[in-house]
């Protein structure tokens, strides 16, 4: 599957390199029929701490918009330049003068994708893919650009066979005369093997052999766990097991110190009728577990402690891509800035930390008494001085017109302009504190980033300390006359009472 973006660290030189930190890039594809530009395309990696993004082509403006931003960029050779830049020296140190050479230092090249996938998706370009390489090696050197920036070239994890058990893993024999001189030219010149890993796909194409734990990361039972009988190696997720099949895979050509780097991994959030774990749910469950166990460095059961690098696919839904549903909706946001989904990555770094748990929200407490949500409701448009105006009628947070999204609303409107200090979200027991976003339609609430946020922080809503009491109380006061306005405020006045 050849797709784009996701940044990414690329400063692993062997295999042995264990101290060095696996990064998460993100990959950035263009078939969106809404594309923001390459200023909001970098506003948005600055926003989300991504540090390492992988481009599909090298395309000019994007990569003079990335220029100062301290992201590191892999650039890639498309598919339908390689043949050219394979049989011509001249042409290869042409794409790099244009495409590299006029950008750095500037922008922070870091790395060469040269074609996509080339050995199954392009299959009559494969006797020179190696030329290729060399002829764009070349050029670097010839511009003292060769220990900057790396050359390789992605493959797909299809063509590993008899992946599982990893140890018995080998290369497809017909790709023997390339694979060697290529894992040739990425050792001499101190690169990685770049992999596409896609555990969505095993799981699809096993019918229900491969579990769908296994491939989220999700936690198994060791009586679970997939064993190497030759190796007695433990496997508890399907992207440790490609990888280190990769690792044995280029161990039965006698070449054991080539790094890997994974250039595209993810889960689609929608799909068809046909794909019914595509789904948001499990988009969250495999990249939230993904960065996490990339940037844990655990490495693999082969190569404990070794660095994984890896980039997501992708930055962006792409509305354009031809295909199943799926092949649209593998994006961590949409063209216009707003999140998928909310990643949950607590203690996992800062890579995407505005699309975590940090990002908590209060609502009413499911089966809550009614009236205790009404007086607190009441409280909290009164004296807790809560700017509630979007609840009256006509206003975008009106409906569902009923106590428990009204109080939602108040109660979380409250905790955020307390900047979620400890026990702002009780409310004498009838809040709760939630990591979804109970924003709706045109409701955008307080902590939100809203549909054309950034989501930095997601407190930019929020009422100042400041606020003055919105003048709506009474409209919260229960229609059958047992709460009355006079009594409320007499035994809320003070903040405590349901904090």
């Amino acid at each position: 599957m050849a797709v784009l973006l996701l940044f990414l660290f690329l400063a692993i030189s062997t295999v042995s390199t264990a101290a060095d930190d696996a990064f998460i890039g993100v990959n950035i594809g263009t078939d969106i029929s809404d594309m923001p530009s390459p200023t909001q395309v970098v506003a948005l990696l600055k926003a989300q701490n991504i540090r390492h993004v992988r481009l599909y082509d090298a395309d000019r403006s994007m990569l003079l918009a990335l220029a100062n931003s301290g992201i590191e960029v892999t650039v890639s050779v498309p598919n339908d330049q390689l043949l050219g830049i394979g049989q011509s020296n001249a042409t290869a140190a042409n794409w790099v003068a244009r495409n590299v050479i006029a950008h750095v230092p500037a922008t922070n090249i870091t790395a060469i994708a040269v074609g996509s996938e080339v050995l199954t998706a392009l299959p009559n370009a494969a006797p020179v893919l190696v030329s290729a390489l060399k002829f764009i090696q070349s050029a670097l050197v010839a511009s003292n650009l060769d220990r900057q920036i790396k050359v390789s070239t992605p493959h797909a994890s299809s063509i590993i066979l008899d992946s599982f058990p990893p140890s018995q893993a080998f290369f497809n024999s017909s790709w023997k005369p390339v694979m060697v001189p290529l894992l040739k030219f990425l050792q001499s010149t101190g690169s990685y093997l770049m992999l596409n890993v896609y555990p969505y796909y095993d799981y699809m194409q096993s019918n229900g052999v491969i579990p769908l734990d296994y491939a989220l990361f999700r936690p198994l039972p060791p009586n679970k766990e997939a064993v190497d009988a030759n190796t007695l190696l433990h496997y508890i997720n399907v992207f440790d097991a490609i990888v280190d099949a990769a690792y044995f895979a280029m161990s039965d050509l006698n070449f054991t110190n080539i790094p890997i780097v994974v250039t595209e991994s993810g889960w689609p959030s929608k799909g068809n009728s046909r794909e019914p774990d595509a789904t948001v749910e499990n988009a969250n469950t495999y990249n939230s577990n993904l960065i996490r166990h990339v940037q844990n460095n655990t490495g693999t059961p082969k190569h404990p402690g070794i660095a994984v690098s890896t980039y997501i696919y992708e930055l962006y839904n792409e509305d354009l891509r031809p295909g199943s549903v799926s092949e649209k909706n593998w994006g961590l946001f949409n063209s216009n800035g707003e999140p998928v989904y909310k990643l949950h990555l607590t203690g996992a770094g800062t890579v995407l930390a505005n699309d975590t748990t940090n990002q908590t929200f209060c609502v009413a407490k499911e089966g809550a008494n009614p009236k205790m949500l009404q007086a607190a409701l009441d409280w909290a448009c009164g004296p807790g001085k809560v700017e509630c105006s979007p609840l009256l009628q006509g206003q975008p947070c009106y409906e569902p017109d009923n106590v428990v999204a009204h109080a939602t609303y108040a109660f979380n409107a409250y905790y955020q302009k307390m900047a979620k200090s400890p026990g702002t979200c009780d409310f004498k027991g009838v809040a709760t504190v939630t990591t979804t976003d109970p924003s709706h339609g045109s409701c955008i609430f307080p902590g939100s980033g809203g549909k054309n946020g950034t989501f930095i922080n997601g407190t930019s809503l929020a009422p100042s300390s400041n606020s003055t009491t919105s003048g709506c109380a009474s409209q919260y006061i229960d229609s059958g006359g047992s709460l009355m306005s006079v009594v409320i405020i007499g035994v809320l006045a003070m903040s405590a009472v349901f904090l």
